[in-house]
């Protein structure tokens, strides 16, 4: 999945228990009372939306203190939104209810971009166009920086498990060049392996904010958007996202080497060595064409989506067909790709509950009661407020995923309410989502893998990220306002 680290192979019971524990307090207090005035949707009834709540705490909680994966974790909460009755007369319908969250269409989007991506890195094109970039750009270690963040823009729209894309194809890579310069963990870290694991860690989540399947929990922001009625689909979040993305991708490595200062200056010890696995990966082979081919087919039809009309979703589903049907895919490998059928359970019944707590009232309770502590600031100063306290609340989650879930659908309907313009505040909390892993060496896995090589110690990695905070600030706020403005975003 997007930011989950290996699951443990056994559930631990204690933490399991606090969480159905905490669920279950929530679900008996007395529901609270509806202010004066609050309009609720149609067919909404608060008392369910309090319970689908208590679920839905239960389950962040899980997402924070991970006592199981993420899949069962949702999993449990949607057969006790169902089996309660809680949705509907009938257990027919309370069940139907309960998985209306598999049928949307950004869900399948994320499952067809995971399975395509599993043939990115099955066929070596990803690990060819890392290695190329290195050959390409690594003659210096800040070129190495740079190599790094050009293969995470070109691999960022097309895999969307930011842990695949800097966990499984880069992070092994950025490790071999910084042994092949003599720099590990028990010598000279900071001859260069320190820059390099914190400048690969740093580059995965920019990539991983500039693309809607750049990470699979960045749907849930399109969906939290679309319930308020903001439409916020591949092509809007990229245009949003260029330009300050660009620049972050230009500066961030070059920051990070005059922040770091690496004591090697010469890599063409690391560039001989991508050479060489470059060398002895040998020609291009029939899948490496095939898998390119549907690369930049789907960055086309993604891209024209508005000439011919086809969802997202449906085009990587077309690159998923025609992998399959030319031999470059088995249906074993489709059905073997844990992490897509994995995302499709955590993710859609995540969904599921999102919408729940909306059309149940919750939302707009939340919203109503809350206003007042915003009001009165003035739209522009309302969102940047709620944005920069969503980014550095990062520090109390575990998860990139979990922090998404609990947080942006009600700071988006409280921000709205509060009179702050839609579109900037989607955009801010949609970007802020990724970026906000900076702040910690466990927010997300790659971040964990990174710092897993034992190159950074912890307090330095805390230290370094939250001075990256800074850095993604001035970047996104001091080029993206302007630019959004120029959008006609806010």
């Amino acid at each position: 999945m997007a930011d989950q680290s290996k699951s443990k192979p056994k559930i631990h019971y204690p933490k399991l228990g606090v969480c159905l524990f905490i669920g279950f307090i929530i679900w008996w207090l007395p529901v609270p009372n509806l202010p004066d005035g609050l309009i609720l949707p149609d067919g909404a009834d608060f008392t369910k939306g309090w319970c689908v709540f208590a679920v839905f705490a239960a389950t962040i909680l899980c997402f924070i203190l991970r006592p199981m994966p993420m899949g069962p974790t949702v999993l449990l909460a949607l057969v006790v939104l169902a089996a309660t009755k809680t949705l509907g007369e009938t257990g027919k319908e309370s069940f139907a209810a309960a998985m209306a969250g598999y049928g949307n269409t950004t869900v399948w989007l994320v499952v067809g971009a995971f399975l395509i991506a599993g043939a990115m890195i099955r066929t070596g094109l990803g690990k060819r166009i890392a290695l190329g970039c290195v050959v390409k750009f690594g003659k210096t270690t800040l070129g190495l920086g740079y190599a790094t963040a050009a293969a995470e823009f070109i691999l960022g729209p097309i895999i969307p498990s930011n842990t695949a894309r800097g966990g499984g194809v880069m992070a092994p890579v950025v490790n071999s060049l910084a042994r092949a310069l003599g720099s590990t963990p028990e010598g000279q870290p900071k001859r260069a392996g320190e820059y390099l694991m914190l400048n690969g860690a740093h580059l995965n989540l920019i990539t991983a904010a500039m693309f809607l399947t750049g990470m699979a929990a960045n749907s849930l922001v399109v969906d939290y958007a679309f319930n308020e009625g903001v439409k916020f689909g591949w092509l809007t979040w990229l245009k949003g996202s260029i330009v300050p993305g660009l620049v972050s991708l230009f500066l961030l490595p070059w920051f990070l080497f005059k922040l770091l200062k690496p004591e090697l200056q010469d890599a063409k010890a690391a560039q001989t060595k991508a050479r060489e696995q470059l060398s002895e990966m040998g020609v291009w082979t029939r899948g490496e064409k095939i898998m390119m081919g549907v690369f930049v087919s789907l960055l086309i039809l993604w891209v024209s989506g508005k000439a011919h009309g086809m969802h997202t979703g449906v085009v990587a589903l077309i690159g998923v067909l025609v992998l399959i049907l030319t031999g470059t895919e088995k249906w074993e490998d489709i059905t073997g790709n844990k992490e897509a059928w994995d995302a499709l359970i955590w993710l859609g019944g995540m969904v599921c509950m999102a919408g729940l707590l909306k059309d149940h009232g919750f939302i707009a309770w939340f919203a109503s009661s809350m206003e007042g502590q915003v009001s009165g600031l003035g739209a522009l100063v309302t969102a940047l407020a709620l944005a920069l306290v969503y980014f550095y609340s990062m520090y109390g989650f575990s998860m990139l995923t979990g922090h998404i879930a609990a947080m942006v659908a009600a700071f988006l309907a409280l921000a709205i309410s509060a009179g702050a313009p839609p579109m900037l505040m989607v955009a801010l909390l949609a970007y802020f989502s990724n970026l906000c892993g900076c702040l910690t060496n466990y927010s997300t896995g790659p971040v964990v893998i990174y710092s897993g090589f034992g190159y950074v110690p912890v307090a330095r990695w805390f230290k370094v990220g939250f001075i990256v905070s800074l850095f993604h600030l001035v970047v996104w706020l001091g080029v993206g306002l302007p630019y959004w403005k120029l959008l006609g975003w806010w």
